[in-house]
This record gives structure tokens, sequence and C-alpha cells, in this order.
């Protein structure tokens, strides 16, 4: 993939949130900032404009003059601590934000004479805080913006959209949802849960919350379990399933990788079909 910096806008009073945390705020277990960081793990140097607080991941912290100057003023702010080609710029309340669309805005910015790309939300319009801008053109037009209105402070995001070439990227309908308020955060809640997704969301809080990378296969754990559960006794899916993790955790300290999961549960998988033969033979 390219290579670009991050910037996250996390400031903001959150007003129709009664001045709530609002990057603070959980939807599947995850603050939403911690779900946007999620979506740029690929950038060489992310930095976040707002209060510090603890994330998933080392940031760089940042804070826009004044602070509560807006969006212009913290896309500033942040910048200023970016050295890529490439700028990925978003806000902090984007709980379906994910990696493909970021990887679709990096490609549509770097297309012929482009001098950035922006995510379209499902009505068509544009969403400059889903957007990839290159870093000459946004850092002129943002020197040139301030030294027309003497500050970036209080102006709007379309003063520096309005000038600069954009690609438009149709992303999936999701990418750009925001939660500006408690219909959107209960909204939030309500899809991740749903039949479709719930797994993946929750494999990934969980990898989340324990500091795991390693990718798993849902599909060979979710089989596993239900030959030890329907072969041996139902508390022995659990349990097994536990057994795989930590000899796949020994087999990657010894220099293996993510097939050690998909092989402790092959092993496992034929275990629990040898077992349930056994009882099934007169």
């Amino acid at each position: 993939m390219t290579a670009y910096d991050a910037i996250v806008l996390a400031g903001g009073a959150a007003k129709r949130l009664g001045g709530a945390d609002k990057p603070g705020l959980r939807v599947g277990g995850r603050a939403l900032l911690d779900r946007v960081l999620g979506a740029c793990t690929g950038a060489a140097t992310t930095v976040v404009v707002g209060g510090r607080r603890p994330t998933a991941r080392a940031v760089t912290w940042t804070r826009e003059e004044p602070q509560g100057g807006g969006p212009l003023a913290a896309l500033g702010a942040g910048v200023r601590h970016t050295a890529a080609e490439r700028v990925l710029v978003l806000s902090a309340d984007l709980p379906f934000l994910g990696a493909e669309t970021v990887g679709a805005l990096l490609d549509a910015a770097g297309q012929g004479d482009a001098e950035g790309a922006v995510c379209t939300d499902p009505d068509g319009r544009d969403q400059p805080l889903v957007a990839v801008y290159r870093s000459e053109p946004l850092r002129r037009e943002l020197a040139l913006i301030a030294t027309e209105h003497g500050s970036l402070a209080g102006l709007p995001l379309r003063l520096l959209t309005q000038e600069l070439r954009l690609s438009r990227v149709a992303a999936d309908p999701l990418a750009s949802f925001d939660c500006d308020t408690w219909e959107d955060i209960a909204s939030a809640r309500a899809r991740i849960r749903e039949h479709g997704t719930v797994l993946d969301e929750w494999i990934t809080a969980v990898k989340n919350e324990l500091g795991i990378e390693l990718d798993v296969d849902t599909g060979v754990l979710l089989d596993l379990a239900r030959d030890a559960a329907h072969g041996v006794a139902r508390p022995a899916a659990p349990l097994t399933t536990f057994l795989v993790g930590y000899a796949a955790a020994k087999a990657s300290g010894d220099g293996g990788g993510p097939e050690a999961v998909a092989e402790a549960a092959r092993k496992a998988a034929a275990l629990a079909l040898r077992w349930a033969d056994e009882t099934e033979t007169p």
C-alpha cells in the first residue's frame, strides 16, 4: 500500500451529545477513536488532534490553536507533524470505517493530476473528513487560507476542498457513517450485533483488548468447537479452542505464523472425530 500519514480529528464540543467525550464512547466494546485507529494501522505516523487519552496503539498528540478552533484549525495543527506524500484525514467518530475504504482513497488520490480523494456518502455528498490529500497542495492551501483570513480558526472545510482537484470514492455506504447524536450511537451499537457481523466484530474487539495481531480463521475454530461439542461433550468446545490457542501461541513463539492456529485446530478436530468414532462403533 502507498506510504501515508494519518490525521485523526478528535476534538470538538459534541454539543448534540450533551458535551460527552465522543471519541471515548464505545461501540462494540471499543472506543470510537480506537475503531478509527484500527482502520489506518498502515500509516507511518498517526497524529491525533485532541485531548490525550489511552489508545490501542501509539500515536502523536497535538492540539489546534485555539482549542475549539474547528476542523480546519485542527487539520492545520495535525499536518505539521506529518511528512508523507499523502495524508489520510479522518474524524474520530467513524465506527464502520475499514481498511478497504482507506486503500481505495489512497489509490484514487494517486491517479492522474488529482490532489486528493474524498469519500462520498450514499447521497453523493463529499465527506472531507474521510479523505486523502496530497501533502504539498494541502499545505499550500492551508497556508493561503490562513494568510487570507488571519488564521484557520472557525473556518469551514469547504474553503479547503473547493480549491483542490479531488477524486470521488463511493465506498461502502457505512464507511462515512458518523456518530453525532445518541441515536447514531444506538444505531451503530445495534448494527454491529446483527447476525452477519457480530462474530467478526467480537473477534476484532477481543484481539484489540488482548493486544493480539494474529489473523484468526473463525470458520476453522467454529468447526472445531462444533466437533468437540458434538463428539465429546458440550463443555469441551470452549476448553478445546482455548488449548488450540495456547498451542498456537507456543508455536508462534518458536517461529510459526498464522498457520499455527490452523494446524493446531486441524489436529484437535481430527482427535474429536476419532473420539466420536469410538463412541459410535459397536
